[in-house]
């Protein structure tokens, strides 16, 4: 699509269309909103070759524009990917229907009886770079929360964009649901976006997904609530009591498993207790992959003598770091206080891990450490809606109000108070 002449014009009609689609949608029924997720999931699998053909005019013209392998990496819309976006909306199907659901009703002196009703949030717009399954994961969770939104993809993924949000159309439309309840900004005109963050007669909440210039810029500018997090900095601490060989697993696991996502571990702490046993082992596995390891001075003397370990002297800078690359900070701490103390400091409480065979430690760990994710024993690549259940997430949370981590199906709704009488009144 060309750009429209009047970009505030075209944006004001998407969010006039959505705020009407808004409507019907939280009046539909779960049989509907079940039966367009279903039908998603169907021609998802269907439309294979068409959304392949629109992947791979992405990805070559990412390529030739020089986006860096990572970059890239996110822009793949594989025959997996496919099949876990459209796994993913058949979760969603099969779980519970909050809306409409009343909860804590207590009755009170007066005789009323005081709840609340969960309910749509209304429209929210949602604003990402690069993954193009985003776009059906934003589209899927707004059809189950009985919401309708604006999507606006990065210009590096329009054509897969495209093909996917006609695969969401067809299914709103085969389940009698208005295809407007999810709508794609069809422009790469940049100005799109700072329209879709300042019309708050239209757009209840903003979710961008993307690089923390994309988020601040956003934070900064919107005229409307923002769901966020900034950065990905997430940290597996060794503690003094642990399986050694359960730390190197889980470890590698976390940091190498895939380095672009927001999830991936970025830094490690190692109680001194440990080091000399677990990073020797730990080295071994990132040298043969090639992982280069930033280091404070106890830990780069433990792993110089690793064979084929890339290791460099860490700056202040370096604890503070989100890499998307194979480059880990590395840190030997003195006791769980520091760790801790360390996580709280430099972390962006994102995800934080501790691999312990201490079970209060790992209590204390999952008090103390002020992340929307904290986990015992588990590779940090957990975090994210699909492996909680979520069916899929809108993004990652660090904010400490409504929503806080993945934000799935439950963080796209609000809740109003309900009061049920019988004709009381006050006195």
């Amino acid at each position: 699509m060309n750009a429209p002449a009047d970009i505030a014009v075209y944006m004001s009609g998407l969010g006039r269309a959505a705020r009407q689609a808004a409507v019907r949608m939280a009046r539909a029924s779960t049989r509907e909103k079940d039966a367009a997720l279903r039908a998603l999931a169907q021609g998802l699998r269907e439309r294979g070759p068409e959304l392949a053909q629109a992947n791979a005019l992405d990805i070559a013209a990412a390529q030739a524009a020089g986006l860096a392998a990572p970059m890239v990496d996110r822009l793949r819309l594989t025959d997996a990917v496919i099949a876990t976006v459209a796994e993913g909306c058949e979760q969603l199907a099969a779980m519970p229907d909050p809306i409409g659901e009343i909860s804590g009703v207590k009755r009170r002196p007066s005789g009323i009886s005081v709840g609340q009703m969960r309910v749509p949030l209304g429209v929210f717009g949602m604003i990402y770079e690069s993954r193009p399954n985003v776009t059906i994961e934003a589209a899927s969770l707004a059809i189950k929360s009985g919401n309708a939104c604006i999507l606006r993809g990065g210009s590096e993924a329009i054509h897969s964009n495209l093909a996917l949000w006609r695969c969401v159309q067809g299914a709103l439309q085969a389940a009698g649901l208005p295809a407007q309840a999810v709508q794609l900004v069809e422009t790469t005109d940049r100005a799109a976006v700072g329209r879709l963050i300042t019309m708050p007669e239209f757009v209840d909440v903003v979710i961008p997904r993307g690089g923390k210039g994309l988020i601040e810029r956003i934070s900064a500018e919107a005229r409307v609530p923002v769901i966020k997090h900034l950065d990905g900095n997430c940290h597996t601490y060794i503690d003094e009591a642990v399986d050694l060989d359960l730390a190197v697993r889980v470890t590698d696991n976390a940091k190498t498993q895939k380095y672009s996502p927001c999830n991936a571990t970025e830094s490690l702490l190692v109680h001194a207790a440990q080091a000399t046993a677990f990073l020797p082992r730990i080295g071994t596995v990132f040298a043969a992959k090639g992982v280069e390891m930033r280091c404070d001075p106890a830990a780069a003397a433990l792993l110089r003598g690793v064979a084929g370990a890339q290791v460099t002297e860490a700056t202040e800078a370096d604890w503070g770091t989100e890499y998307l690359a194979p480059i880990i900070s590395v840190k030997v701490v003195a006791s769980l206080d520091e760790a801790i103390a360390h996580i709280n400091t430099h972390g962006s409480h994102h995800t934080d891990a501790i691999l312990t065979t201490n079970h209060p430690n790992a209590m204390r760990f999952l008090r103390e450490v002020d992340s929307a994710s904290v986990m015992v024993n588990a590779s940090t690549r957990f975090a994210d809606g699909f492996e909680y259940g979520l069916g899929a997430e809108i993004g990652i949370s660090t904010d400490k109000f409504h929503a806080r981590g993945p934000v799935g199906l439950e963080g796209l709704t609000s809740q109003k108070w309900v009061v049920l009488g019988q004709g009381e009144i006050r006195t």
